[in-house]
């Protein structure tokens, strides 16, 4: 049996999960914490753009629940993925019926976490309904720059391509021009036809701009923006 490097719990491989209605299925992706523009350009405004952002995130699964779904397809991904995961387990301890589960590429993907990703990484796979991997070689790991190969380039793919194919719309954290494996998640939800709901860092640095940099006030801003999906019932 295949167990999580980082929390030990069971991890079942693609091929044999049972994943829940696609229906009422959604995935997330969005850019990694380091890889963020940060407001202004100035590394004193990251903690800020930092929180905007995650504010967002949990706005946009508010409506995504509000408009009835309830399976949330979480790729483990450090940032983006991680924060909403851990916001999803939040909302379900809380009474809410939505179910979480989490989708790895490979074992060591987790290996460059900083600790407090693989924090709140340990907790999502505890209290997901089960973690599944795309990818069953525990020794394999991914190569960058000049040692990148073929296999290095499907790992993130398959996964990505997983959650897709699992989910009847997405939820992205996705900046205009920038290839990346959030593009590459989105561009192949809208090839297949799912619905992509989405906003950028310009997003959030404008709902900065027009909140005077008010942390507090960014977070009512968030909090009154309409649900932009479409009700499933």
């Amino acid at each position: 049996m295949l167990t999580s490097l980082t929390s030990g719990v069971p991890v079942i491989l693609s091929g044999d999960a049972k994943m829940p209605d696609i229906r009422k299925t959604i995935c997330i992706t969005g850019h990694r914490d380091d890889k963020m523009p940060v407001y202004k350009c100035d590394k004193r405004y990251r903690e800020l753009t930092i929180a905007a952002v995650r504010l967002m995130i949990y706005r946009y699964i508010d409506m995504a629940e509000e408009a009835g779904y309830e399976n949330f397809l979480c790729g483990l991904a450090s940032g983006t993925d991680v924060w909403a995961g851990s916001y999803i387990v939040r909302k379900r301890q809380n009474g809410k019926k939505i179910r979480l589960f989490g989708v790895m590429p490979y074992l060591r993907h987790a290996e460059r976490f900083s600790a407090a990703n693989l924090a709140l990484l340990n907790s999502i796979e505890r209290e997901a309904e089960f973690v599944t991997v795309t990818n069953s070689n525990p020794d394999i790991v991914y190569a960058f720059g000049e040692n990148s190969d073929a296999a290095s380039g499907s790992l993130y793919r398959d996964r990505n391509y997983f959650m897709v194919d699992n989910s009847s719309a997405a939820i992205a954290f996705l900046n205009a021009g920038e290839r990346s494996g959030t593009w590459q998640t989105v561009r192949y939800a809208c090839r297949t036809g799912r619905k992509v709901k989405s906003f950028s860092s310009t997003d959030i640095f404008h709902i900065i701009d027009i909140c005077n940099g008010d942390l507090n006030a960014v977070g009512h801003y968030i909090a009154g923006l309409e649900n932009a999906f479409d009700s499933l019932f």
